[in-house]
């Protein structure tokens, strides 16, 4: 049996990122836990055809692992994926990391303080749990009338089958989301056809971004000082954006003229230019970055389905509308069960799983500590995404509120945590109120950020990150229960 102090749980960016921040407070009696062969995460399990990040990748990195040596502005996935591997190479996780390690259970032992992990293998008993399990892990299947008796290859984005040979076959592809807007470009330029089903059509605006030279990517490895103002800049141009995806009206009709230009300029078909044109707010739901999608749309090589995909009768695929269309290969980029966290199931509180905890939607303090789970943090969880920055920021800005809450947990003479139930609900009540006004609630889209169970906003944070920076580094300790004896020292805030 392992006993560490603090389990993580999840090999991607949040998962090496706490590592890495728990090592440099000098705490490392550790142990990454990791279902799969390698790290990566979404980078290591998204590898379908034109995959790529849509936040600079000089900013989509971690702050103390800066990254000279990107090849373009908006990094591949590939690219990412070896990030990250070189990350873990560079924190000497060793032993701490151990792959192909799911975690089938997890349980809080109040007797001992402690929480008790289910690998499938050696138990592993730690002080203290992070879920670093990240919100697109799991992909959603919608459930289509018939979808089992299609013939044909099928599969979903985030698992693609490189074994299909996709050169004279026709493809259709359900979902027009991030994923299909990457994707279906470079379908476009292998399949013989492709039949697009979008459900709603998305705001999409220029990506831009370039290769970067070899002597740009020399100059910014010899001056850390050029790469650290890069980062600054990319990091100051992304919180501006938080005016336009929140509602702000002057900033959000500049960008919806600028979104609708766009597909003006590369969508020549009044028709079909009125089926890719949202009826929502901008902001509503996800805005996308693409330079490519609109001129495959409208190519002959594409047939855009303005409806979702309703039956499958074999290789008939029958639209909402009624229209019928015929495919040899079926792809899902249908997105993940992101208000639904599978691990939550998993998870055994004091007196009841976290699935139950988050019945009616997820809800926590500081988007990382949950009442009723002592010793528990949840990265990349309720209300920790963001639709106008780099999420790293946010990953980065919660490992630093774990390190602090650590500290608070050894000066009790208990050494446990446990969240106030107040506490959770008036940080519950505190983002609510943010929200109330903005697109992710009254733009008239249904959208990923906010969970049908109780029509909440629980995936977002409706703040800039320097506004979350300044939540997590103001608290002082009371969203705790106070400790079985006195605490000594000061609270757990802090500055970046």
């Amino acid at each position: 049996m392992s006993v560490v102090d603090v389990a993580i749980v999840g090999a991607g960016f949040a998962g090496l990122g706490m590592a890495g921040a728990l090592r440099r407070a000098g705490r490392d009696d550790i142990v990454v836990l990791e279902r799969a062969d390698d790290v990566g995460g979404t980078w290591r399990d998204n590898t379908y055809p034109g995959v790529a990040c849509d936040v600079p990748a000089h900013l989509y990195s971690f702050a103390a692992h800066p990254h000279a040596g990107w090849s373009r502005t908006f990094a591949g996935g590939h690219e990412i994926q070896a990030y990250l591997r070189d990350v873990a190479a560079r924190e000497g996780l060793g032993e701490r990391l151990r792959l192909r390690t799911p975690l089938l259970g997890a349980e809080w032992d109040a007797a001992a303080a402690v929480w008790r992990l289910d690998t499938g293998a050696e138990p592993v008993v730690a002080r203290s749990l992070v879920l670093a399990c990240g919100r697109l892990s799991e992909p959603f299947v919608p459930a289509i009338d018939g979808l089992e008796s299609f013939p044909g290859p099928l599969f979903h984005s985030a698992r693609w089958d490189h074994d299909v040979d996709l050169s004279g076959r026709r493809v259709a592809v359900v979902g027009a989301g991030a994923s299909a807007v990457q994707l279906v470009p470079e379908l476009a330029r292998r399949a013989a056809h492709v039949t697009l089903f979008q459900r709603t059509p998305a705001w999409i605006v220029p990506r831009g971004g370039h290769d970067i030279a070899p002597a740009e990517r020399e100059r910014l490895a010899s001056q850390p000082g050029a790469l650290a103002r890069l980062r600054a800049d990319l990091y100051a141009e992304g919180e501006a954006r938080f005016a336009s995806r929140s509602g702000d009206a002057v900033a959000s009709g500049a960008a919806r003229s600028a979104a609708l230009a766009h597909l003006h300029a590369q969508v020549a078909d009044p028709a079909l230019r009125d089926a890719l044109t949202p009826d929502y707010a901008f902001g509503c739901k996800r805005v996308l970055l693409s330079d490519a999608f609109y001129p495959a749309v409208a190519s002959d090589a594409v047939t855009l389905e303005s409806s979702a995909l309703a039956a499958v009768d074999g290789s008939t695929l029958t639209a909402g509308s009624g229209r019928r269309h015929e495919a040899d290969v079926l792809v899902l980029a249908t997105g993940f069960a992101s208000t639904q966290q599978p691990y939550a199931d998993l998870v055994h509180g004091e007196r009841r799983t976290l699935a139950d905890h988050w019945s009616e939607g997820m809800t926590s303090f500081g988007s990382t500590v949950v009442s009723g789970f002592p010793n528990l943090f949840v990265l990349n969880g309720p209300n920790a995404s963001l639709g106008h920055n780099s999420a790293v920021l946010m990953i980065e800005e919660q490992a630093a509120y774990v390190v602090r809450a650590l500290a608070e947990r050894d000066r009790r003479d208990d050494a446990t945590l446990r969240v106030r139930p107040a506490a959770e609900a008036a940080y519950t009540d505190e983002i609510a109120a943010a929200a109330a006004s903005t697109p992710w609630m009254t733009g008239g889209c249904r959208n990923w950020y906010v969970d049908d169970r109780s029509g909440r906003l629980t995936l977002l944070w409706p703040g800039t990150v320097q506004a979350f920076h300044e939540r997590l580094t103001g608290t002082d300790g009371s969203e705790f229960e106070p400790a079985h004896t006195p605490v000594r020292g000061c609270g757990i805030g802090g500055e970046r």
